[in-house]
């Protein structure tokens, strides 16, 4: 069935800025949006000269988000949806302002600055009736679909282990102290939050396992570093988890590890078999079954699921990647926009989507993780809510 593509705006993402731009060729792959609304930056001038050079009229470039939503929601012609694009201390202020005025939210992930706020913007997702979409963008991968096929079908049987890592080397020394722009909103908790890697890379690693594995974080005992003098989140982050499933497991993340780019790995062990993927090798799954030879699943080609099969474009051999995942999570976010906007109920098509309820487990993670840390490692519960204030370096 043929749809209109949905008209958006973005909040944040002006010239410079990178995950604005991938967001916007995410929604331009398959077709699927058309950005006419924008508060590009806080400053006008930023805004306008980026609005205009991504065609939007200059009408409807605004150099307020709360104004933006407001006008937006008095035409006919209005946006759909907005892409909140900010640094993380923003997230809550702009979702509260499109979610009031009944739009539809796609936000960058951590899902706010912390916890009470996260308890907040669910309250009000709640209220609006408007969709939630938190853009944990590896959920969309085609072979990470199908890994949750093989954990939901019971091919690993009962799951034992789990190890997640995310591994970065961009800030082993002090970007922040350059002009970096990445570098300084991300290491300031102002903007960035309490946690720094835990935050930034940390909860995708986290939502990654729970979304491959059906099981939630109950417990961790984590230990956060921050090893560059003077930096004021943490750089390295050390966790042990406890799933409700009876599943063990451990978390790295770090972005002081030279040699490392991007690397998000996950190893999944059961009763029957194991599994492994890397992002940065995204169109290979390796499948061990217990006491046979290690198969290697690839994107598009045999031993692929249907779900798998959905989100692939072209043929196997072909490589697809970051861009096409990140496509991937908005082809499903468009297909349940247009099924609200035909009746259905906001409930019935979240689907693979993350949702508010995984921004607030995020958030919870985070929480939890600060305050085990703070508490010489030892384990905590992710329903403590207790917030913390920023760490020192060590």
């Amino acid at each position: 069935m043929a749809h209109k593509r949905i008209r958006i705006g973005m909040v944040g993402g002006g010239d410079g800025a990178f995950i604005g731009a991938v967001h916007r060729i995410a929604t331009r792959i398959d077709d699927g949006f058309e950005l006419v609304a924008g508060a590009l930056s806080s400053d006008s001038d930023r805004a306008l000269a980026s609005a205009l050079r991504l065609g939007i009229d200059q009408e409807r470039s605004y150099s307020s988000f709360s104004v933006m939503a407001e006008k937006e929601k008095q035409r006919k012609d209005g946006i759909q949806a907005v892409i909140i694009v900010t640094p993380n201390h923003m997230h809550y202020p702009v979702a509260k302002a499109f979610l009031e005025q009944g739009i539809h939210v796609i936000c960058d992930k951590p899902v706010t600055k912390d916890l009470n706020e996260a308890l907040e913007l669910k309250a009000l997702v709640e209220k609006s009736g408007a969709f939630f979409a938190l853009t944990h963008n590896y959920t969309g991968y085609p072979l990470v679909r199908h890994a949750k096929h093989l954990v939901d079908t019971g091919v690993l049987g009962k799951l034992r282990v789990i190890q997640v890592e995310y591994a970065q080397d961009w800030l082993t020394d002090q970007a922040e102290n350059t002009d970096n722009k990445q570098a300084k909103w991300r290491t300031d908790p102002e903007k960035s939050g309490l946690a720094g890697c835990l935050g930034d890379i940390g909860t995708h690693a986290f939502n990654l396992a729970c979304f491959i594995s059906g099981q939630k974080v109950q417990q961790v005992s984590a230990d956060l570093t921050a090893f560059v003098n003077g930096r004021r989140v943490d750089d390295n982050v050390h966790t042990m988890l406890r799933f409700d499933g009876g599943a063990k497991g451990m978390l790295w993340s770090s972005q002081v590890a030279p040699g490392n780019e991007n690397g998000l790995k996950i190893r999944l062990y059961g009763e029957k078999a194991g599994i492994e993927w890397a992002q940065e090798s995204p169109n290979e799954l390796w499948l061990s079954l217990f006491g046979e030879p290690t198969q290697k699943i690839t994107r598009a080609g045999h031993g692929a699921g249907e779900e798998a099969n959905r989100l692939s474009r072209i043929p196997a051999g072909h490589p697809e990647g970051y861009l096409e995942g990140f496509a991937n999570l908005y082809v499903d976010i468009a297909a349940a926009i247009h099924s609200i906007e035909a009746g259905a109920d906001v409930s019935s098509v979240q689907g693979f989507i993350p949702s508010i309820d995984d921004g607030v487990d995020g958030m919870k993670f985070i929480t939890a993780v600060l305050a085990s840390s703070a508490n010489n490692s030892t384990w905590h519960s992710l329903e403590d809510s207790t917030l913390l204030k920023p760490m020192t370096s060590n």
